[in-house]
């Protein structure tokens, strides 16, 4: 006959092995949940490094475009001392194209750095050269601009892209 102490002894032993398996399937599965955390990281860590290599190469397919270099070239061209000089001498359509071609690509540039969608070592490793004088040579443009237009926030982006290329070329 099975005495009473026995089979508490065995219900005890199964419930202790129950607890057991128990725990070391739940190390298990927070292992396997952690592996998976890390692995999805690093596959949003690739995606992420790819988006911005693709924005890298759109940014840079611009920069050699023929439209973009000819604009540098007129734009080096092109002298005055203040804001009015350059209306008067630079006020038609073909030379506010050239400056909003230029323009907007070093905005667009500076934007895609202060978001944080590309490193701003990119951009200097591409065109710091080029930015750096366009922006010293439109920058008491766009200042005098900013006052006279009340907009100003006008070419902000590229002014705190220049700031920012500067700092980390020193």
């Amino acid at each position: 006959m099975v005495d009473l102490a026995e089979i508490q002894a065995a219900y005890y032993m199964v419930a202790a092995t129950g607890v057991l398996v128990a725990a070391v399937f739940y190390i298990l599965n927070l292992r396997v949940s952690q592996r998976n955390q890390e692995l999805m990281l690093k596959a949003q860590q690739q995606t992420l490094e790819t988006r911005q290599a693709q924005l890298f190469l759109q940014l840079y397919s611009q920069y050699y475009n023929k439209d973009f270099v000819a604009a540098l070239s007129k734009l080096s061209k092109m002298k005055y001392q203040s804001y009015d000089e350059f209306w008067e001498k630079y006020g038609n359509v073909e030379s506010a194209q050239v400056w909003d071609l230029l323009s907007h690509y070093f905005e667009g540039a500076g934007v895609l750095v202060r978001k944080g969608l590309i490193d701003s070592s990119l951009v200097s490793d591409l065109v710091s050269e080029e930015f750096f004088d366009f922006w010293e040579w439109v920058s008491p443009f766009v200042m005098e601009y900013r006052v006279k237009t009340n907009h100003p926030k006008t070419c902000e982006n590229q002014e705190y892209l220049y700031e920012l290329l500067k700092k980390s070329a020193k």
